[in-house]
């Protein structure tokens, strides 16, 4: 199955997934993907994730949803940057997300971080998402 928004499709299926209170969701394995969760894990908006390979070479990862006091982690999860409109921004013009409570990912040329690493990094990129 080809996608034209593979990140926004995670991102919603994250975001009905905790809608129903589900423990985890699945979701098409890609790099990207990977590492968009990678920096969701370490901000401490998910407990992790796992890989899974099938025997066609498919693979999924299935991420574990974060709940506290039965309330998701995740308030907000929103995709900016979308393949009709990118949405760039320089170290200077990084997007602030609840003053600083959550966090832009962005796709850097150093690669995908949260928006307080790619300032400490001073570097500026595509913004993917913002998540509170």
């Amino acid at each position: 199955m080809s996608f034209s928004d593979p990140i926004g499709d995670m991102l919603t299926r994250i975001r009905n997934a905790q809608m129903r209170r589900k423990n985890s969701v699945s979701t098409p394995a890609s790099t990207l993907r990977g590492r968009v969760l990678d920096v969701l894990q370490s901000e401490g908006f998910i407990r992790g994730y796992s890989e899974t390979k099938f025997e066609n070479g498919a693979a999924e990862y299935e991420i574990e949803l974060k709940y506290s006091d039965s309330d998701p982690v995740i308030r907000t999860i929103e995709r900016v940057s979308r393949p009709g409109r990118r949405v760039y921004a320089s170290v200077k013009n990084i997007p602030q997300v609840a003053n600083g409570l959550g966090v832009s990912i962005l796709s850097t040329p150093k690669g995908v971080m949260a928006d307080h690493e790619a300032k400490a990094a001073n570097v500026g990129g595509e913004v993917l998402c913002r998540v509170f």
